[in-house]
């Protein structure tokens, strides 16, 4: 790979958002900048060593972290030599989820930002807990997630823009939340991925901006864990993918590859379940979040006690602090006052190769998968960036 091995750290350290070098959001911002957009600013450098570029494609492959590319290495050659000559790390950021990563790719902005704090959040002022990959219309994804898109500063400059993602996610809320300003291409699996991609970057003659997804190596590696002989089958339909779009692009156009976080595998051993423990479930009236970072909301008057049962229980395992505390890192950037309830008032992230599972609140599945991602690890919020011309 193209960093130097002191560039990034060891996969379990925990990082900061301080912590140097691009950061997924600032992907889109730097296409924008390659097209000619106005008012777009490139933090990632692109626009010299794409200078000349109209057309952009941009793939986002669900669950290829950092750390992830050299267990792929003998499954994916094309893969291999991308990491090995044109690749560079970025920071997903936090939590680092399918979600938050997508909304903060496709506004350029941090998660306080747009809202979408977390895998499952509270919906302020009612008990409901919002599943963000399972939302239709309610909340409306306008209000839910107020920040223009990058796709639709792109579209109002004149750019053709399309999202190629599943066919069942066209007009979710998720892809609203993050996409709005595309048109819509549904896709299942590489190969329709592939093509509708290298499509829409071949139709018309003016700029375009081409938003891709691709979902088969994060479910493998959290079904039967990373490094799975499944993994490696889907880590070798991802290489199939990326060998068909560098092949396919036209000689005026570029290909952008990245991801939205690790994983980790999870041991037996190294679970908790908050479901099970009456210790943890006193004073908790909704749980939201993931097994990797926890979302707690207490009854009124409960939240020093949730503090310290959790502290008790957990120990070192993983840091457990108030909402105020959290935001005040600075993970989140700026969070405006109607974001705030969406964040637990007991926040819980863990450390190392530890969980906290909630096995009757969640659907039982979400107890029973092996590799998990959400927290500040390096492994998790580490993803990386390959840069392909034509």
């Amino acid at each position: 790979m193209t960093a130097e091995a002191g560039d990034v750290p060891a996969p379990l350290a925990i990082l900061g958002p301080q912590h140097g070098g691009g950061r997924l959001a600032d992907v889109l911002p730097s296409a924008l900048a390659v097209l000619g957009v106005p008012g777009s600013t490139d933090p990632l450098g692109l626009v010299p060593s794409l200078a000349g570029v109209r057309r952009i494609a941009v793939l986002l492959v669900d669950g290829l972290g950092w750390y992830q590319l050299p267990t792929a290495a003998p499954y994916a050659p094309t893969l291999a030599g991308l990491a090995a000559t044109v690749a560079r790390p970025l920071i997903a950021g936090f939590p680092s989820t399918t979600p938050t990563s997508l909304v903060s790719l496709g506004t350029g902005v941090a998660p306080g930002a747009h809202g979408v704090l977390g895998f499952t959040v509270r919906v302020p002022g009612t008990d409901r807990v919002l599943t963000h990959t399972d939302w239709a219309a309610d909340p409306s994804p306008l209000r839910w997630q107020p920040v223009p898109t990058q796709l639709e500063r792109a579209r109002a400059a004149g750019v053709t823009t399309t999202v190629v993602s599943r066919p069942e996610f066209g007009g979710s809320g998720l892809t609203v939340a993050a996409n709005r300003g595309g048109d819509f291409r549904g896709a299942a699996g590489g190969d329709a991925v592939a093509a509708a991609m290298l499509a829409a970057l071949a139709a018309g003659s003016g700029p375009a901006l081409v938003s891709g997804y691709h979902a088969d190596l994060d479910r493998y590696g959290h079904v039967y864990g990373v490094d799975s002989e499944p993994w490696r089958v889907a880590a070798a339909e991802v290489d199939a993918l990326l060998a068909r779009l560098v092949d396919g692009l036209p000689p005026d156009a570029a290909l952008l590859v990245t991801a939205d976080h690790g994983q980790l595998d999870i041991p037996a051993a190294h679970r908790f379940d908050l479901d099970t423990d009456p210790r943890l479930r006193a004073g908790v009236r909704l749980v939201a979040g993931e097994a990797r970072v926890r979302y707690l909301h207490t009854e009124p008057g409960a939240t020093e006690d949730v503090l310290a049962a959790w502290s008790a229980v957990l120990g070192a395992t993983a840091r457990v602090r108030t909402r105020d505390e959290v935001v005040a890192t600075g993970w989140f950037g700026p969070v405006p006052e109607e974001h705030l309830g969406r964040v637990g008032d007991v926040v819980v992230t863990c450390n190392d190769t530890y969980a906290v599972m909630a096995s009757r609140t969640e659907r039982p599945m979400a107890s029973k998968l092996v590799a998990y991602h959400g927290s500040d690890t390096a492994a998790e919020l580490t993803v990386p960036l390959l840069v392909v011309r034509g």
